[in-house]
């Protein structure tokens, strides 16, 4: 981050009577994160405004500054003030002037074995104040930790999402809570979840110090479920020192995964240079720590986790198996022309209609949200929202049916053109791409295209898929919407797809 400059900020808003606003330092979901200066005390701060477009409740702006507020620790970010701003609540917090862990992996610079363990033992007692205070951080990744630059010193942030315990990972309203690849398998499949849920978001983190990615990134969403909940976790040989703890923090029994205490001692034998054997690890209960954990008993908690994890998330591996083999084949794009070959998952970044939870066509669940890219739409019931830049996609709990959108600036061909060039191409892009058709037709009564074809699919993932897609022109906007689900489920596909596009609304400038 650029220093600090009180000259930067003349001239720039003034909100709370006494907070002149800066340069933008960060955006999410929400809104934006900017420098400001206290002209009041003369520091420096960081302010967190609301776009007013976002879908975001203010409400939850409130909640999460009263959260930080009973958690005071050196390593959790510190909330000075709430004031109004375009008639939404802006949170004034303090100002760590560097950037997070996740601008320094994107940097290429993974932190040593040792410096991974330093940062480990701030970020787990943050987590054990937030703990004592019955507060979940439920989003534990490099995006909220803030290193800052002089000292060193690691800040958790954002606690937008956190709660008290026995939340789980779906809202009321059936949306996604968290990152996929830094959550625990336990609030994965919406089980009760306690303080080890964030510890293993922590094991997960320190992967990514250390390689530069969480172990669970995968080409899709059902792929990232089907690792965490199935696969074999083999921490990279890079993070040295550090498995042994990393084991222990990523046991996918709540009940038996490794304790704070006992996490933190091992990890301060690493930044001392030790190197505990692995045969050492005792990895106590959650009993033995002290910590607790909400819900049921662990004997009917291991009961939830063993049986009806397994069938819950069966669906899931049978569709993921072999998705990350297929690393340039991860999710049915729209007509773009090619697959893309990363998918990005972030955290709530939609809201949803109370009364949208009841049965659709087919009896298909539904749910409408309010995208921060500028849409609302209605999407499968629990889907789990992801990006790879323009695009945004939906996915169903079960990793099988997609809602896609992309909105951009009409190219040149218009809507007819894209779908014909996609075509085209479908063979090179899609494999196995046959039954493709393309129709010049209007959407409430604009200029439209419709494409439909079928695709091999992802290995091992029920077998060929079926996407219908179509693109119209809006005021210079290109809207594309597509649904996609295996062939043996192409009638979903179509019901969604119908259902998506009838309930689509631009909320965007």
């Amino acid at each position: 981050m650029a220093s600090y400059n009180g000259s930067e900020q003349a001239g720039h808003e003034l909100i709370g009577g006494r907070y002149r606003l800066g340069e933008r330092l960060g955006q999410g979901g929400m809104g934006v994160v900017r420098r400001a200066t206290d002209e009041l005390l003369g520091r420096p701060v960081a302010v967190k405004t609301l776009a007013l477009d976002s879908g975001a409740d203010p409400a939850g702006a409130l909640r999460e500054a009263r959260v930080v507020a009973q958690v005071r620790h050196p390593h959790v970010i510190v909330v000075h003030d709430v004031v109004e701003h375009d008639g939404m609540p802006a949170l004034v917090m303090e100002l760590v002037d560097g950037g997070s862990l996740a601008d320094r992996l994107a940097a290429g610079e993974v932190l040593s074995p040792r410096e991974a363990a330093r940062l480990g033992i701030d970020l787990l007692d943050a987590l054990s104040a937030a703990h004592a205070r019955d507060v979940l951080h439920r989003d534990v990744k490099p995006a909220n930790v803030l290193l800052e630059k002089d000292t060193g010193r690691a800040v958790l942030t954002d606690f937008g999402i956190a709660s008290l315990p026995g939340a789980t990972t779906f809202s009321r309203t059936g949306v996604f809570i968290g990152t996929p690849e830094y959550t625990a398998p336990e609030r994965m499949q919406g089980d009760d979840a306690g303080p080890a849920s964030d510890l293993w978001s922590l094991g997960a983190l320190l992967c990514a110090a250390t390689t530069g990615a969480s172990p669970f990134r995968r080409d899709s969403i059902g792929a990232v479920l089907h690792a965490i909940v199935y696969e074999e976790i083999r921490p990279s040989e890079r993070l040295g020192p550090l498995v042994p703890v990393v084991q222990g923090l990523l046991e996918r029994d709540p009940d038996r995964r490794l304790g704070a205490p006992e996490a933190r001692r091992m990890l301060a034998a690493c930044a001392a240079g030790e190197e505990p054997a692995a045969g050492d690890v005792h990895v106590p209960t959650l009993r033995e720590t002290g910590l607790g954990e909400a819900g049921a008993p662990p004997a009917a908690r291991r009961r939830r986790l063993t049986v009806p994890l397994v069938a819950a998330a069966l669906a899931v591996c049978v569709a993921a198996a072999t998705v990350a083999v297929l690393r340039g084949f991860q999710d049915d794009g729209p007509a773009t022309g090619a697959l893309p070959t990363r998918t990005g998952s972030s955290s709530e970044t939609s809201t949803t209609t109370p009364a949208s939870q009841a049965k659709g066509p087919g009896g298909f669940r539904s749910r409408e949200v309010t995208d921060e890219s500028g849409f609302t739409v209605r999407v499968p019931y629990g889907a789990i929202r992801s990006t790879d830049g323009e695009r945004v996609f939906y996915t169903s709990p079960d990793g099988a049916v997609r809602v896609g959108i992309r909105i951009r600036p009409i190219p040149s061909g218009g809507a007819i053109g894209v779908m014909r060039s996609s075509d085209a191409s479908g063979p090179k892009d899609y494999p196995g791409y046959r039954d493709g058709t393309v129709e010049e037709t209007t959407h409430q009564g604009l200029p439209a295209a419709r494409w439909e074809f079928s695709w091999n699919g992802f290995t091992g993932a029920e077998g060929p898929r079926h996407i219908e897609d179509i693109c119209w022109e809006q005021g210079g906007t290109l809207y594309d919407l597509w649904a996609s689900a295996p062939v043996s489920r192409s009638e979903e596909a179509r019901i969604r797809f119908d259902e998506a596009l009838a309930s689509f609304r631009a909320t965007g400038g």
